[in-house]
This record gives structure tokens, sequence and C-alpha cells, in this order.
């Protein structure tokens, strides 16, 4: 079983195209019956990394391809999983 807190530990990389997206900040999980739907890292910043974050990364649970000790291995194409204005 993996807890929330072991999954903010670990950093997000996308082995498609080596893009390191950060680490989980949140989880969508279905009300229904309590499954994590997908992982929450916040996006890009506007001002130098830092400021005016109103982008996501909304990385569905089916990309994931491995969960390791430190690091979660999605498969996607980056721009597919980057959501907001």
């Amino acid at each position: 079983m993996t807890r929330m807190y072991d999954l903010r530990q670990k950093e997000i990389v996308n082995v498609e195209d080596g893009a390191r997206f950060g680490f989980v900040n949140d989880l969508e999980i279905d009300p229904i019956d309590g499954r994590v739907i997908a992982l929450i890292v916040p996006g890009p910043g506007r001002v130098l990394g830092v400021f005016g974050r109103d982008r996501e990364y909304r990385i569905p649970w089916t990309m994931i391809d491995k969960i390791g000790d430190e690091i979660i291995l999605v498969n996607c194409r980056t721009e597919s999983v980057l959501v907001g204005n």
C-alpha cells in the first residue's frame, strides 16, 4: 500500500521525453470507490519558474509505468497532461 505522504516524496519523470514534472502535490480520487484517478503536480511557473502557477500537470493513474523508491515513471506526452489557463 502506498500513502499520499510517500507519493509526495517521489519525483515524477516522463520516460517518453525525460521531462521532470516535479513532485506530487495532490491526488484526484474517485468519490465512489476511493481509487486514485490522477496525480496532480504544480505546472511550470510564468516568472522565473516560481510565480504565477495557474497550470498543473494532471497525470492519469493509467499512465504510470513504475513507482520506485525515489521516482515515479510515467509514459505520456507532456502537452497532453498540462491543464489550466
